[in-house]
């Protein structure tokens, strides 16, 4: 048990020696119990929630793997075979090379025009003060609130009096527009937390606004760019409502409008290990996106608290 040794000072009378008095204080243990206890608590939620969330994907990786046997005979086991086909199969018969290729071109474009319109709007907001700057900017926030169930027959018909049904450039213009508020919204608070002086001396350089924005700003904004397109690069990929009802061509699908027609398709032929290795498929690219930038993700979300 640790203890600390204090003096204590004992005031001196006429005629009598200065004394010293060593007391010993000694610290509860309760704080220390109490700080276990609640580590012990945390860890073991953490435990049972990554278990969660791994154990579907693993086991859905694994009976990608298995014969439609396996799968209703021992879907806990192992594969005690490899079977490669399914995917083959899914690429190719179930078109998931096509699906795959629309949804790469329809969120690859989205996600540059969101990132690059995002990003000059949020500078803009929170670096120069004009007449109007805050309705703008709360009505950004106003359209995150917005829910897109109420906006989809309106918009069904604005973007049919435009042409754009049923085109992968509709889709991305729809896209972009759905995913501004929250762009808008994260990068500029995190513009607000960048250093002014930056901008300022490459002002008194001669250095143009649009130079400053791209060759200084935006380099030093790419943990928060790098974040928020992590976002939408989610939200985008596993979109469902918006292609279903602007993108009812079949040939211009995307992933989540195949896979739910290749469950309804498998549904009567009893392929399901095709619809798990589809399944599996559409997974991949954003677990992979996820590992590689986890780093630059948290580094953009904290690095507004740490400035």
């Amino acid at each position: 048990m640790k203890t600390t040794e204090t003096t204590a000072p004992v005031p001196a009378e006429s005629g009598m020696p200065v004394t010293k008095i060593d007391v010993t204080v000694k610290k509860p243990d309760r704080d220390k119990k109490e700080g276990t206890v609640l580590n012990v608590f945390s860890h073991g939620v953490l435990v049972i929630w990554a278990f969660m969330v791994v154990m579907p994907l693993l086991w859905a990786v694994m009976t990608s793997f298995k014969d439609d046997r396996s799968i209703f005979g021992s879907p806990w086991s192992l594969p005690d075979e490899l079977h490669f086909s399914n995917w083959s199969r899914a690429w190719t018969q179930a078109n998931m090379s096509d699906y795959f290729l629309n949804t790469i071109l329809v969120v690859g474009g989205s996600l540059v025009g969101t990132l690059v319109l995002g990003s000059m709007a949020a500078y803009v907001l929170a670096r120069f003060d004009f007449p109007g700057n805050r309705f703008i900017y709360f009505l950004f926030i106003g359209g995150m609130s917005f829910p897109i169930m109420l906006a989809l027959v309106p918009l069904f018909y604005v973007v049919n009096n435009m042409g754009l049904l049923n085109t992968i450039h509709g889709l991305i213009l729809v896209y972009i527009a759905y995913s501004l508020p929250f762009t808008v919204f994260f990068l500029t608070a995190f513009f607000r937390t960048l250093p002014t002086s930056v901008a300022e001396a490459a002002f008194v350089d001669g250095a143009s606004h649009s130079r400053t924005f791209f060759q200084i700003m935006l380099p030093m904004a790419k943990p928060g760019l790098i974040s928020v397109g992590i976002f939408n690069f989610l939200g985008q990929w596993n979109q469902y409502m918006l292609p279903t009802v602007l993108n009812t061509d079949p040939d211009k699908r995307v992933l989540t409008q195949g896979l739910v027609q290749l469950a309804v398709s498998q549904g009567y032929k009893g392929d399901w290990s095709g619809l798990f290795a589809g399944l599996v498929m559409a997974m991949l690219p954003v677990l992979a996106a996820y590992i590689v930038f986890q780093r630059q993700v948290v580094a953009g979300l904290t690095a507004g608290a740490l400035k």
